[in-house]
């Protein structure tokens, strides 16, 4: 919102929510009437039914730019700012497609209205010339004043203030504006569009390749990082006046009174306002490597749709704890495709970058979904990616490398400790966070228990609680038998007196884990806490308890970047498992936490809360929830 929000600046159907596609309804509903009432033999208005299709590949245009964006940021290579994206530009970016809608409605307006409109040809070549020198010469000059008067403080606070509140940029920023100055960019773009149409000389590739072109010089001069190789100036000079560059623009989001050019710098040359440095910038932005991270976090996808709420995907649905939608099932055929690229990619990715204290953070993920770790078949391809990722980190000098989700599962890999076996001599530490995230179980049980109840699969972190709490004199209740045998057998005598067979469930505070089924949850008595201590959440069969959040902390402040969520997680809440990495860099811990290796509880615990990560309160996560 600008800081003095002026009229026309909220869009007209903020009201309708996800909704708000339903004011294309009747327009597209119209076009499809037009093609099953034609007559036979009639001929096809190919260029009404294409408006509704080209504003999907107008989002889909947007959006691939928005992942590779975040992909090629996340790496660091070319980057332009190194400031970072916080949750309230993902929020304040989240309707980028107002505009995408708003031409639409304008299109099919204009076709209803416009005789010149219908049966336009394909292709016209003296419409496509002049779409460009129209867009060279006024649309280009009126663009620069334009863009000037919006500099005007009085302009500027109550509208384009809005647009520069993103200091670094993503390629959805480009569009990012209050609704009266769209409309003022329409009417300026609407020059060429009305004159080749008004002439006679508009044609379908005319007309969509214009709106193409201004996407593609949009998204490409938000995008962060610098694509546009040296050679193109060397070969042609001149090129320099007419195509701007992503470091040329990001100038303008920095310094605000230079480089105010549309897409070609050429007024900017004329007028004096040429930001000195850009020249500097861009080449030192072109020779700019990504810096090596200090600790590696591996993660792997979750269900087929969890590809949305990577930070690569959808930004506004990762920036929301993960669950399924309703629209989803409209995708499928993306989803698919998304399947088969990473059944077929077969080495991890990176998916975002983080920055704390004096440590550079990065997350990868296996190409893998949560299934297909439990397919024998494929767990040796599994362990070969997981391994691959090991080897790469050693080899550049990684520090710590934290093993999340099923990629330490105890029955893949032995919690990771298969991979130090077969490698002994690499620097790189292992660490599966168990420590910590049994500290943060231990954490979350309420004041005063006395006795608890633990279900579902046993695992290293639920043997290392158990333990705990017998040793603390707290009674543990284990909802299965053959879970009390194998506890039993772990436990000492003194410590297995508080260790029992659950032949009542009376405790309200259960520790639950993976296999934790509906008919054991009934046996809840009604306000159980539900505390998991596994990887993944249980199933939520119960409507009158409360069920806690996987181990979790809260990040500090100033960890940077933090702009999406972790998987189902809260915002700027992290994994225990993921924290425990940074941790063990933090404290310069020497080494690997796998297979049945446990660090002290305490230290580990003190560590976390010295380095400003805070426990989730149970009263906190209830308001979250709510």
């Amino acid at each position: 919102m600008a800081s003095k929000p002026g009229i026309l600046t909220e869009w007209p159907w903020t009201w309708l929510g996800n909704f708000k596609y339903v004011v294309l309804a009747p327009f597209v509903g119209r076009s499809i009437q037009s093609l099953l009432n034609r007559e036979d033999g009639s001929k096809i208005d190919i260029g009404y039914l294409i408006i509704f299709p080209f504003l999907l590949f107008r989002m889909l245009h947007n959006q691939i730019w928005i992942s590779l964006s975040r992909y090629r940021t996340a790496k660091g290579d070319n980057r332009i700012l190194d400031k970072t994206i916080e949750f309230d530009q993902v929020d304040r970016e989240r309707n980028w497609d107002d505009q995408i809608l708003l031409n639409g409605l304008l299109f099919y307006y204009g076709y209803m209205k416009l005789e010149q409109c219908h049966y336009l040809p394909i292709w016209r070549s003296d419409g496509i010339i002049l779409t460009t020198l129209l867009h060279i010469g006024p649309i280009e000059f009126l663009y620069y004043w334009l863009h000037r008067a919006l500099h005007h403080h009085f302009l500027y606070s109550r509208y384009h203030s809005h647009h520069h509140s993103s200091i670094v940029t993503e390629p959805i920023t480009s569009v990012i504006h209050p609704f009266a100055e769209h409309i003022a960019y329409f009417l300026l773009f609407f020059i060429p569009l009305l004159t080749t149409v008004v002439t006679k000389t508009a044609s379908i590739v005319s007309l969509g390749g214009y709106i193409t072109y201004i996407d593609f010089m949009n998204n490409m001069g938000h995008c962060n990082f610098e694509i546009i190789p040296k050679w193109m100036f060397s070969t042609f000079p001149p090129l320099k006046y007419l195509m701007y560059t992503p470091s040329y623009h990001s100038l303008h989001h920095t310094q605000f009174r230079t480089n105010y050019s549309l897409f070609m710098p050429i007024y900017d040359y004329i007028y004096g306002t040429l930001d000195k440095s850009s020249d500097t910038l861009y080449e030192k932005s072109l020779e700019r490597q990504g810096k090596s991270p200090d600790v590696v976090h591996l993660t792997h996808l979750t269900t087929p749709e969890s590809i949305y709420h990577l930070r690569l995907g959808f930004a506004s649905f990762a920036s929301e704890p993960y669950t399924s939608k309703w629209y989803f099932w409209l995708m499928w055929p993306v989803t698919l495709w998304s399947m088969m690229v990473t059944w077929i990619y077969g080495h991890t990715f990176t998916v975002e970058r983080n920055v704390f204290k004096n440590l550079n953070l990065q997350t990868l993920a296996i190409p893998k979904y949560r299934v297909q770790y439990f397919m024998q078949w494929q767990r040796e391809t599994i362990n070969n990616l997981i391994e691959e990722a090991i080897m790469e980190a050693d080899q550049k000098g990684i520090k710590i490398l934290s093993l999340g989700l099923l990629n330490q599962d105890e029955k893949l890999n032995n919690n990771g400790e298969v991979y130090i076996r077969r490698h002994p001599q690499i620097k790189v530490k292992l660490v599966d966070g168990s420590s910590l995230a049994v500290a943060v179980v231990l954490n979350s049980i309420p004041k005063g228990t006395t006795q608890v109840v633990l279900g579902g699969h046993l695992s290293k972190v639920a043997n290392s609680i158990a333990l705990a709490l017998c040793q603390g004199g707290v009674k543990v209740m284990a909802l299965r038998e053959e879970e009390y045998k194998k506890l039993k057998s772990n436990l000492s005598p003194e410590a297995a007196i508080n260790l029992l067979p659950s032949k009542t469930y009376n405790s309200k505070i259960w520790l639950v884990g993976d296999g934790l089924n509906k008919d054991e949850q009934l046996k809840a008595p009604k306000g159980t806490l539900f505390i998991p201590f596994s990887q993944f959440p249980p199933r939520k069969t119960r409507k009158d308890c409360f069920y806690f959040h996987t181990p979790a902390m809260i990040t500090p402040k100033h960890f940077e970047n933090v702009d999406s969520c972790e998987n189902w997680l809260p915002r700027r809440v992290m994994s225990a498992w993921r924290i425990a990495g940074i941790l063990h860099a933090l404290e310069d811990w020497q080494e690997h936490e796998c297979g049945n290796m446990m660090f002290d509880i305490e230290k580990v615990w003190k560590a976390s809360l010295d380095h400003g990560f805070q426990p989730i309160s149970v009263a906190s996560a209830s308001e979250s929830k709510a």
